[in-house]
């Protein structure tokens, strides 16, 4: 508990580290505001739905409890690694809203309707927070693999977030609300997203342990 104490009256005497902190946040709620147009716009232009090896293969099973409370525990996780860790959350924070807007240029070109027997969303919050015709690439398989890859040095952190993306993935894919490359490609370009944002927050990566 002293050495965060430490590291948080270390930082944030720090102007330099203020300026990256407050700008993380401000950059995520631009992120998600683009998000949420570019949610709309995908649903209104979703056209039909395709067949697929794993989706045509297979009943589609009620794995909405799951869904739900393992997205909330995902965020209250990421909290409390940032809290923790407080001078690697605008690295973070940054990696998080740079996959979101990539994500959203991503869905604004793709307009491949949900799969038939998708089973719906009975949580108001999240129900309310995805859009139907937001498909490409899988969002909740995505972003725990990109914190997976932020804290790889993390083995305990890391290895958290790596099953959150595997439980996501596996949840998506039998509750039909996500096609199997929607799944599969999520992984390679997260990979890919995660090495921009090195490139792009350089300076944010080097406060680092």
């Amino acid at each position: 508990m002293e050495q965060i104490k430490a590291k948080y009256k270390s930082h944030f005497k720090d102007g330099g580290f203020l300026i990256s902190f407050f700008s993380s946040f401000f950059f995520l709620a631009v992120a998600l505001i683009i998000n949420f147009y570019a949610g709309m716009y995908a649903t209104e232009s979703a056209s039909g739905s395709v067949t697929d090896i794993i989706l045509s293969n297979t009943r589609a099973y009620d794995l909405d409890d799951i869904f739900v409370y393992g997205s909330v525990a995902f965020f209250f996780f990421i909290f409390f690694v940032c809290i923790v860790k407080p001078h690697r959350t605008p690295f973070t924070i940054k990696s998080i809203a740079l996959f979101i807007v990539i994500r959203s240029i991503f869905i604004t070109l793709t307009h491949i309707g949900p799969f038939p027997s998708q089973i719906p969303l009975t949580s108001n919050i999240l129900s309310k927070l995805t859009f139907g015709g937001d498909l490409f690439f899988s969002g909740h398989t995505g972003m725990p693999f990109l914190l997976a890859l932020i804290f790889w040095k993390d083995k305990t952190i890391r290895n958290i977030f790596v099953v959150f993306s595997l439980v996501f993935a596996i949840v998506v894919l039998f509750s039909h609300m996500h096609y199997t490359i929607d799944v599969l490609s999520a992984f390679f370009i997260t990979y890919t997203i995660f090495h921009i944002a090195e490139l792009f927050f350089h300076k944010d990566k080097l406060i680092w342990d």
